[in-house]
């Protein structure tokens, strides 16, 4: 039935929430075991886009592709259009219907990976938070939508789901760039991440980047006892702990000097003035004194490189013995923001460990993910969080980008379009952990931003120009 104003079309929306049809609908996809962190590409990845999202798209208009991944590591692809007319805006969103393993048996109080099961304001179930329930979000809006405006919405759109975004989206850039002209667009629009706070929507316009890499030093090829070669033989561990601690000081401070980024811009100091770092119940309590002074706990979050461990080891910690240990490994990261030259990091790391006095340390770089912001001025970025406003009744905010990291530079660099993301989920979802949830309020005024999105874009002054 066609809803005649924008006020009908979130009544709808939210009773058809209400009615348990978001509900069936996020159930049938968590059941499906779609992950893709492995090491290899499951026949469930190409199902899920297949049985899960084909169908629902095609009545709704679209031409759907699902497309082989260029690179053998990653899953496929969907790609649908639905065209009203060539010369109208485009919109082109995103999602992923992979998820990172399930581990069972890790899950509280008979909770499972692949079954939804809510509890109180909780759905719980892998993929609920990322990326399942938001992409859900995102394609019933746009289904609504397009029944509101009776099956006319007064521009195309582009839905674009991967398969392997777990797994560091292999083939997602070489995808694009060979599909440029199907994916052309004018603006992108999607869901990923966590809100700022469970109670405050937010609008985000990019996302930090990440680098991996990994330090070593191998000083002999088999252990010697503590007692008859202490003070005789240097220890790996504690030459590697040094190391580090020339990268980074006794507050998390970065030392390198290369891998700081630019100064914090006003703008962007402006736009996360007030903005809270945790607070909720489950949240860990911010550490006020760490990281680069001068700043506040979100200005180090969105605005600011991090340094972090990951992991390290020297000897065997589950059985300790009285040796010195014949190498140590760490493996760190760095979370950047845009202006970094993080892909010269092994060079740079390399040259100040040779400064340091450290080059015996080895650096190998790995894993690599771009940052990038859509500039806050961006006439769709106000635009954008007027429309959220309207719908909520809440103020938006905006940050600059993203405190993780996601591959939104195939959009913004490789596509050349201005990226917005609305998030819905919050920290403590404990994504990629057991008991992974999604939020039922959240999900409920999800529905309601897109959908209003959505109606938006189709306004005779819908879209800027």
């Amino acid at each position: 039935m066609t809803t005649a104003t924008r006020e009908a079309l979130l009544q709808d929306i939210s009773a058809w929430f209400d009615g348990g049809g978001f509900e069936a609908a996020l159930s049938r996809r968590v059941a499906c075991r779609t992950e893709s962190d492995g090491g290899t590409v499951p026949p469930a990845l190409e199902a899920y886009l297949r049985e899960q999202v084909v169908p629902e798209l095609q009545a709704l208009g679209f031409d759907c592709a699902i497309e082989a991944n260029p690179d053998p590591r990653g899953g496929p692809f969907l790609l649908a259009r639905r065209i009203e007319d060539a010369a109208a805006p485009t919109l082109l969103t995103y999602g992923h219907g992979d998820v990172v393993n399930g581990q069972e048996g890790r899950w509280r109080d008979g909770l499972q990976p692949w079954r939804l099961e809510r509890r109180g304001d909780r759905w719980y179930g892998r993929g609920t938070a990322d990326n399942k329930g938001q992409h859900t979000i995102v394609l019933a809006a746009l289904a609504h939508a397009i029944g509101a405006r009776g099956g006319r919405l007064g521009y195309n759109v582009t839905v674009l789901l991967e398969t392997g975004e777990e797994a560091g989206s292999p083939g997602l850039h070489a995808f694009c760039e060979s599909e440029r002209e199907r994916l052309r667009a004018d603006v992108f629009i999607a869901s990923d991440g966590p809100r700022v706070a469970a109670d405050r929507p937010t609008l985000f316009l990019g996302s930090r980047g990440a680098v991996n890499f990994t330090l070593r030093y191998a000083a002999r090829d088999r252990a010697h006892h503590s007692g008859n070669w202490g003070g005789a033989l240097a220890n790996p561990a504690t030459v590697l702990a040094h190391a580090w601690a020339s990268m980074v000081d006794a507050h998390g401070r970065i030392l390198v000097e290369a891998l700081l980024p630019p100064p914090v811009a006003d703008d962007v100091r402006a736009a996360l003035s007030g903005v809270p770092v945790g607070g909720a119940a489950g949240d860990p309590e911010v550490d006020e004194h760490w990281g680069e002074p001068g700043l506040t706990p979100i200005e180090r979050l969105v605005a600011w490189n991090t340094l972090e461990v990951l992991a390290m080891e020297a000897g065997n910690p589950a059985r300790p013995i009285n040796a010195i240990p014949p190498s140590a490994v760490l493996h760190g990261q760095l979370r950047f923001v845009a202006g970094t030259p993080f892909r010269e990091l092994a060079s740079l790391l390399r040259a100040h460990l040779d400064a340091a006095g450290f080059p015996q340390v080895q650096v190998e770089a790995g894993m690599a993910m771009a940052a990038t912001r859509t500039p806050l001025d961006n006439p769709w970025v106000a635009w954008a969080a007027k429309s959220l406003e309207r719908s909520t009744g809440k103020p938006t905010t905006v940050l600059p980008n993203l405190g993780g990291t996601i591959p939104n530079d195939v959009f913004s660099d490789v596509l050349g379009l201005p990226t917005l993301w609305v998030p819905h989920s919050y920290p403590a979802c404990s994504q990629h952990a057991p008991n992974e949830h999604l939020l039922v309020p959240v999900a409920r005024e999800g529905l309601a931003q897109m959908a209003g999105l959505f109606w938006d874009l189709g306004e005779p002054v819908g879209m800027p120009r």
